[in-house]
């Protein structure tokens, strides 16, 4: 897999080596971090060792340290290991404020897509699963606040047009596009799932549950919120992501997309509450800063396609996912990134 070094890459290693997959991660640790899965290798009990440059062993699996751009290396690693499925999360992406201040970084995804994409099939892979986002809706349908609207999958070419937002969101519409048309062009079997604001352990604070849970834990006084605070979004735990994904890359092979998220709504400002709640920490200022990007005022999505056609639904509701989270974070405390580098 792609970006297995990564957030949500990192769980689906955990997962897939907990069902009894060989798992090869190919990551250029451009984004991910090698303590990432070094954690889940010692969850389950194995040691990597160093094999030759930029490859390290880890039991039957592998991290093959390289650029997945680098269409030879990246072929002959997919041929070397026999790779049967291609879970891709291999990406240039962020919060809310690294999307704002890197468009170019954003529109390198084009080349990121093509390129897996493309050795993929050459290498003879009989299947493709793709790592979308919430970001490929149309704008227009999230611009308003206290909204009832649950994005559906054909929302994203509403009226025959597409109105994605910004660079990031386009950029993911268009790696659909492009793993669609070796589908129709060369029958390559794939499948496509939409996040929407995942959170959870091993995320890093450019993100916004990570970087409330650091200020709390932290004790940062005042405590800063970006935006409103009146902005809404669908929080879904990572866990449960990883769940929706391997269904999809298991049970789908034409390519048809499938929402993952909760259908919840909640505020920022209550789920800062929830967070101030569950680390003991109650500042004597909170600020909302609306200096700081925000993105779309109010997200979620409609899961129904998940339910019917992998049987899915998420299992970790908000406050639970929130405690795991930071319990994680008091343990590890890992370095802070920062948002707007």
């Amino acid at each position: 897999m792609t970006g297995g070094a990564g957030f949500i890459g990192s769980h689906v290693v955990d997962k897939l080596i907990e069902l009894g997959a060989r798992v090869t991660v190919i990551d250029d640790l451009s984004s991910g971090s090698l303590d990432n899965l070094s954690e889940v290798w010692r969850n389950h009990g194995i040691k990597p060792r160093k094999s030759g440059r930029g490859l390290l062993k880890a039991g039957d699996h592998a991290l093959h340290m390289c650029d997945v751009k680098s269409g030879t290396r990246l072929r002959r690693t997919l041929k070397e290991r026999r790779i049967d499925t291609v879970v891709h999360l291999a990406a240039k992406i962020g919060g809310r404020g690294w999307i704002d201040t890197h468009p170019v970084e954003c529109c390198d995804n084009f080349s990121i897509d093509q390129s897996v994409f493309g050795e993929a099939y050459r290498a003879g892979v009989d299947r493709v699963h793709y790592s979308s986002t919430a970001c490929v809706y149309p704008v227009s349908l999230q611009s308003q606040y206290d909204d009832s609207y649950l994005l559906k999958e054909e929302d994203a070419f509403r009226g025959g047009s597409a109105n994605a937002d910004r660079e990031y969101g386009w950029s993911k519409l268009m790696g659909e596009m492009q793993l669609l048309a070796y589908a129709k062009q060369y029958s390559l079997k794939c499948s496509i799932t939409r996040y929407v604001t995942a959170y959870g352990e091993r995320e890093n604070d450019t993100h916004a549950i990570m970087a409330l849970i650091r200020k709390a834990v932290e004790r940062n006084d005042p405590y800063v919120v970006w935006g409103t605070g009146e902005q809404d979004r669908d929080f879904t735990y990572v866990r449960d992501i990883v769940d929706g994904t391997l269904l999809a890359a298991e049970r789908i092979v034409d390519g048809m997309p499938v929402n993952l998220g909760t259908s919840v709504r909640y505020k920022v400002k209550d789920v800062a509450s929830m967070i101030l709640g569950l680390t003991g920490h109650t500042p004597k200022q909170i600020v909302y800063d609306e200096t700081k990007p925000t993105g779309v005022v109010s997200r979620a999505l409609d899961i129904s396609r998940a339910r019917q056609l992998l049987g899915w639904q998420p299992k970790v509701m908000l406050e639970e996912g929130l405690r795991r989270t930071i319990a994680w974070f008091v343990k590890r405390r890992p370095k802070p990134v920062e948002t707007l580098a």
